[in-house]
């Protein structure tokens, strides 16, 4: 399965971004997803999940009441939308399966929040 990250940007602290992670072949819709980041000098982290149906969803504490992560099988692509962004927020976001991540990663998708 390949991996294609969009939507990133540069946002103001308060702003919003919606990001989307496309997906190519046959097995998204039988994996549950994730986004991850990973900021500079940091390691990778989970910050959203949600069931191969999408019927549930998990956040880490930094984000939970901010993004919001949903996804779209028919299209094959997952999204995440991030409001209320913090300087904090800065990273490189991926997408992948949870909780294990087993497809080779995407370019990912910059967001950058100036305060």
């Amino acid at each position: 399965v390949q991996l294609v990250e969009s939507g990133g940007g540069l946002v103001q602290a308060g702003g919003s971004l919606r990001l989307s992670c496309a997906a190519s072949g046959s097995t998204f819709s039988i994996n549950a997803m994730g986004w991850y980041r990973q900021a500079p000098g940091k390691q990778r982290e989970l910050v959203a999940g949600i069931t191969k149906g999408g019927s549930s969803t998990n956040y880490a504490d930094s984000v939970k009441g901010r993004f919001t992560i949903s996804r779209d099988n028919a299209k094959n692509t997952m999204y995440l939308q991030m409001n209320r962004l913090k300087p904090e927020d800065t990273a490189v976001y991926y997408c992948n399966t949870i909780p294990i991540p087993r497809n080779t990663w995407g370019q990912g998708t910059q967001v950058t929040v100036s305060s």
